[in-house]
């Protein structure tokens, strides 16, 4: 597995930031159920996919993202590029990914979101799509670029994925749920909620402040393995959260962020 300062380093700076910034701002708004923003984010996230794709076809990178005039016309023109069979990914970067940009691009221009007048709200329907469609191009991106199956690619994917929502504070490399009264089991979920990605037990041990490493281990790690809402690795004293344990934590955020409203 490579370190996530290494996914896509062959890109031009100005281009993998951008990419990768707007990605973790699309699943964070997803995850405290801001449909909008996050729907916004996906049309910047085409724009960038875009300029990266076309970029790769042609030969050559710009050096930070720009908008087509539009967007359909400009996806229609990559597949129009002759096939290259000795380059990685050739088709996914010429037919695949610019079929799926069109489609993402529409929801943020025409559902409500761009602007007034589009004929959806912003809703959980469209944040979806905008957020499944958007992993499944990074997973392509990265696919193309690092030479790896699907599997490994996704990997890669959660790896880059760091979901910033104001129940954690991070400072250096400690992180702190930032409500003192929630049960540390619940903690842990929020923690791993940031990083959907493989975490040390002692790191966990530390954020959450547990008062016995041992009963941290039997108490917290192993019920929540259980009950299936993380993969507790006791071999390698790390812990990695399942799709269910997402859902559970979306859930405490959203509860949390409610209940400050009041």
């Amino acid at each position: 597995m490579q370190s996530s300062n290494n996914i896509l380093a062959n890109l031009p700076e100005g281009l993998r930031g951008k990419l990768i910034e707007c990605y973790n701002k699309i699943v964070s708004n997803y995850a405290e159920h801001k449909w909008e923003p996050s729907e916004l984010n996906g049309g910047k996230f085409c724009e960038i996919v875009y300029s990266i794709i076309s970029g790769y076809l042609t030969g050559s990178f710009p050096n930070a993202p720009s908008k087509p005039s539009n967007m359909a016309d400009a996806c229609q023109a990559l597949g129009k590029i002759p096939a290259n069979q000795g380059l990685a990914g050739d088709r996914s970067a010429r037919i695949l990914i610019p079929r799926v940009l069109p489609f993402l691009y529409d929801i943020r221009n025409n559902r409500g979101v761009g602007h007034v007048g589009g004929d959806v709200d912003p809703n959980f329907m469209d944040a979806t799509a905008i957020v499944y469609n958007s992993s499944w191009i990074l997973g392509e991106l990265i696919r193309i670029f690092h030479n790896v199956n699907t599997t490994e690619a996704q990997d890669m994917v959660d790896a880059l994925i760091e979901r910033k929502h104001r129940l954690v504070w991070e400072i250096e490399d400690v992180r702190r749920v930032l409500d003192p009264k929630m049960k540390v089991s619940d903690q842990v979920l929020i923690l791993l909620h940031t990083k959907p990605s493989w975490v040390n037990e002692s790191d966990l041990l530390k954020w959450t402040e547990y008062r016995r490493a041992d009963l941290f281990k039997t108490r917290i790690l192993d019920s929540l393995h259980k009950s299936r809402m993380i993969e507790f690795d006791k071999i390698q004293s790390r812990a990695r959260i399942s799709p269910l344990g997402v859902s559970e934590a979306e859930n405490i955020i959203v509860n949390f962020l409610e209940s400050k409203k009041k």
